[in-house]
């Protein structure tokens, strides 16, 4: 399966320059700070095309230099880092309850947000919102003088492997659509790089290409919010996105845990999203969309029934991330998404039932690292904008 982050044709100067290129600015992203003979080292480049690719890779701002590193003898090096000041890129949301927004630079650092929490409604009553809200944004004093690399732009559902298009969007009701030919039919908006993916894999693309320090081996990123999705990322200087023929790896809140149980937006009954999703628990305490489930549940919270529907959906969402372990056993695992508002009667009963069972199939006692991100409100829209550094990083 291609990867949309590494260059695709081989044999030829310019797929040669490509791949030194990334390979440089990947290994600064990991190890900030290394000079050029570090970076040869690490390599295995040859001195004089590192030192070639990071000239022109200052020059154009996407690398720095730093202090001058101490050395026993010979022309002590510089360090080199990313240039956080030149460049910037979009990434968006495009959330079951509304729209995400953030400007990042090329370390990760979120320069600019917007929030906008408002349902969509049809694909081009949407396509017209962000734009208006990215037209907006990219007026904010932060960004306005550097250059943009791209858009990218995250939705809630899969999206073809083979054509940036939602095949569709259970929890929205929108099948087939080409969002980006939406977006680019509005004013004003950015050139560069534009990509489409899935929420789940972008936000775990983020997660895994702005880890500090040098990430796992892979990690997998859960996002359990309106409906519950999935994230895998592995690799090194060109981290990789398994999708499957159709774009459905990750899919796991469609993954039937339940047979003959309640009936799922997607049509088939006793899904994991009956049992563990934000519109799931709405319909079980009759919250109103615009209404915060996390409010309502804690106003609640004495009530037994209440108690063990938590309870039961914490336990599901442990049993997802056992799934997870046991069939494609990640590095790390990485719960993101608005239910981790619900805390400890959601997090805890889901933590309880994977620690328990996690050494079953091994029969010895290892752990997967678990991170838990409270506030993930621009995760996935920050590693669309992370994408499309990665994207960027090939062509630049």
């Amino acid at each position: 399966m291609p990867n949309a982050f590494t260059p695709q044709t081989s044999g030829d100067l310019n797929y040669l320059k490509s791949l030194n290129r990334s390979t440089i600015l990947s290994t600064v992203r990991r190890s900030p700070g290394l000079s050029r003979a570090d970076i040869a080292l690490e390599t295995g480049l040859t001195k004089a095309t590192v030192g070639s690719v990071v000239q022109a890779l200052v020059e154009r701002g996407w690398l720095r230099e730093g202090e001058l590193h101490a050395r026993g003898g010979g022309r002590p090096g510089r360090a080199l880092y990313l240039d956080g000041d030149r460049h910037y890129m979009l990434g968006a949301e495009v959330g079951v309850k509304g729209l995400r927004l953030v400007a990042c630079n090329l370390v990760g650092e979120i320069l600019a947000s917007c929030h906008r929490e408002e349902p969509p409604i049809d694909p081009q009553t949407t396509a017209a919102r962000l734009a208006g809200l990215l037209n907006r944004l990219r007026q904010a004093p932060a960004i306005v003088e550097r250059h943009c690399l791209g858009l990218g732009v995250a939705v809630p559902g899969p999206v073809s492997p083979r054509a940036p298009i939602l095949s569709l969007a259970p929890n929205l009701g929108w099948v087939d659509v080409d969002f980006l030919a939406l977006l680019r039919a509005e004013t004003d908006l950015p050139d560069g790089l534009w990509l489409l993916d899935n929420e789940a894999n972008a936000a775990a693309f983020g997660e895994f290409y702005f880890f500090e320090g040098v990430p796992p081996e892979s990690i997998a990123y859960i996002s359990a919010g309106s409906g519950i999705g999935c994230g895998v990322v592995s690799g090194e200087h060109f981290p990789v996105v398994p999708r499957g023929h159709q774009g459905l790896v990750g899919e796991i809140g469609h993954t039937v845990i339940q047979p003959g149980g309640a009936l799922c937006h997607c049509g088939n009954r006793g899904c994991a999203e009956t049992l563990v999703s934000g519109w799931a628990l709405r319909e079980a305490l009759n919250v109103e969309t615009d209404a915060s489930l996390s409010a309502a549940v804690q106003a609640r919270a004495d009530e037994a029934n209440v108690q063990a529907l938590i309870q039961r959906a914490g336990e599901a969402l442990g049993l997802l991330m056992l799934n997870l372990h046991h069939t494609l056993n990640p590095s790390m695992l990485i719960l993101g998404g608005s239910l981790m508002r619900l805390k400890g009667g959601l997090i805890e009963p889901a933590l309880a039932y994977f620690q328990a069972h996690q050494n079953d199939l091994l029969r010895q006692s290892q752990s997967v690292p678990i991170k838990i991100i409270e506030d993930s409100t621009f995760t996935a829209a920050r590693g669309a904008a992370a994408q499309v550094m990665a994207r960027a990083a090939i062509e630049v």
